[in-house]
């Protein structure tokens, strides 16, 4: 078995971790401060969701950016850094450069980021071997979601941990394996989620994969799809947006689990197309556990 494939087996555990640290954390952001919320790849879409998810629960202005990409011209009274390596270059750059409180939530304590940031938070139960992050994404985005739960109960499903365990075991859709093109579809903080089960695909099995929010699927992009596509859904998908979607002759995945729950789902179909093609999700192509610029 692939790291990977023992990684997204065991994000049940991670989670239920996750949901106890939630309850002690004090350094994360409090309702009504304006926060940014930064990340690179996996990172990225993890912060894409929370910052959708604490804004839609009316618990503060909100906004996510890459790391590179981060505006130093606006004010924010505090920034939360997601980073597994605690190493990553961009991230750790831009935590010297602002003025703002800054927290990082990573994997491993031993790295240069618990020196840079004013607070930390440590995942290091759900730190990876591998290149490909799957469990401390979803373990991260699961404390940050239990978190906000301390002001509203319903950003948390009280199933969360058991709709994960499902997932785990859960069938793919059928024939998923044999598609060549996929398309992750989101709405509000799911755009997150579909982002990152795009890469997830992309980086293990090195195939076509787009993601989109799911109303600008019929404006350009469903003209791609056909009898040769996987359309993926997280969430309730707009009326009548799966009907055209199948028409097409698109296997179409509307689960009715939790939208980070179905994301283990996705990370399994990343694994499998992988191994159907012959390639090892633990060594993806070009990449690297940390990106560390010179």
């Amino acid at each position: 078995m692939s790291f990977v494939a023992e990684e997204i087996e065991s994000q049940p555990v991670c989670w239920e971790q996750a949901v106890s640290l939630a309850d002690a954390v004090e350094v994360l952001p409090e309702t009504g401060e304006r926060v940014a919320v930064v990340g690179c790849g996996t990172s990225l879409y993890m912060a894409m969701a929370y910052a959708a998810l604490r804004e839609e629960a009316g618990l503060g202005e909100t906004d996510a950016f890459a790391a590179s990409e981060f505006p130093y011209h606006r004010k924010y009274e505090k920034v939360v850094a997601i980073c597994r390596s605690g190493t990553t270059t961009e991230v750790l750059t831009l935590l010297q450069r602002i003025d703002a409180p800054s927290v990082a939530v990573i994997g491993s304590s031993g790295t240069p980021i618990v020196d840079i940031a004013d607070a930390v938070v440590c995942l290091d139960f759900a730190d990876e071997k591998s290149v490909v992050q799957t469990r401390f994404a979803t373990t991260a985005l699961t404390m940050l979601r239990a978190h906000l739960a301390r002001s509203v109960p319903s950003v948390l499903p009280a199933d969360l941990v058991a709709q994960s365990e499902a997932a785990v075991v859960a069938p793919l859709p059928p024939g998923a394996v044999l598609r060549s093109q996929f398309t992750f579809l989101g709405a509000g903080w799911t755009n997150g989620i579909a982002h990152e089960a795009a890469l997830k695909v992309r980086e293990a099995a090195g195939a076509w994969t787009e993601a989109y929010p799911a109303m600008e699927y019929r404006h350009g992009p469903i003209s791609v799809t056909d009898e040769r596509s996987l359309t993926w859904f997280f969430g309730t998908p707009p009326g009548g947006l799966d009907e055209e979607v199948a028409a097409t002759g698109a296997l179409v995945s509307v689960s009715g689990l939790d939208p980070v729950a179905d994301l283990i789902r996705a990370q399994r179909l990343a694994a499998a197309i992988a191994e159907a093609k012959g390639l090892n999700p633990d060594e993806p192509r070009n990449l690297t556990r940390s990106i560390i610029l010179s």
